[in-house]
């Protein structure tokens, strides 16, 4: 349900469709300002599940998670008239705070739509980073309905959290640190929510090591 106007239909437009070299090109973009993260060892994890399993920690970006990758790809995009104008976003969480943050460093004016509830330490976070904070909606499509009004009265450019090829490619380079890290890997697990960073990692493993079995894993209650 997070389709947005003007967003890149990846199924029928053959020019969004993401390679290896948007994701090695989104990969020297964004090196010197996101975190090569550690993709290390676990053993409690490889006893309990008879593998050798390595977790990538994501965590260690500056914002907490793998979502500002995208996002700052995205950002990076821009023109000069656009960067003028700013970007909005529809997020009660990660992608906020990955947009909020790389738009601030960037001298991007950014605008975040986030339902009504939204837990306090979220939007307190999001705006610490210099974001416009706007509040509306008893759910998310309600946000989102909002933000695309806010969009077009504004002419701000949106940032997708999954459906946009620049994003991908920008999630897309935890795969190329997974294999840099470890080059042997015989499957890799990415948690799925809208996709993503499982269609980034995917794309990377196609390419290079075929072989690799990619598995979206999704929480059964939340999905």
């Amino acid at each position: 349900n997070y389709a947005m106007p003007s967003s890149p239909n990846l199924e029928q437009d053959p020019d969004s469709i993401v390679s290896l070299q948007d994701v090695e090109e989104a990969q020297q973009a964004i090196a010197n300002n996101i975190v090569d993260t550690p993709f290390l060892f676990s053993r409690r994890l490889s006893e309990l599940c008879g593998a050798t399993i390595y977790l990538k920690f994501e965590n260690r970006q500056y914002t907490g998670a793998f979502k500002e990758r995208g996002a700052l790809n995205k950002l990076l995009s821009l023109s000069d008239e656009q960067r003028k104008i700013g970007v909005i976003a529809v997020s009660a969480g990660n992608h906020a705070q990955g947009v909020a943050y790389h738009a601030q460093r960037l001298g991007i004016p950014a605008v975040i739509v986030m339902p009504r509830h939204t837990p306090h330490v979220k939007v307190h976070r999001t705006a610490s980073f210099g974001a416009e904070v706007l509040l509306h909606g008893e759910d998310f499509d309600e946000a989102k309905n909002f933000a695309i009004n806010v969009m077009a009265e504004r002419g701000l450019v949106f940032v997708h959290p999954y459906d946009d090829p620049l994003v991908i490619a920008g999630q897309g380079t935890i795969g190329l640190e997974m294999l840099t890290a470890q080059p042997d890997l015989d499957a890799v697990v990415v948690p799925v929510g809208g996709g993503g960073m499982l269609a980034g990692i995917a794309t990377v493993m196609r390419a290079l090591r075929p072989e690799v079995d990619v598995v979206g894993a999704q929480t059964e209650r939340f999905p």
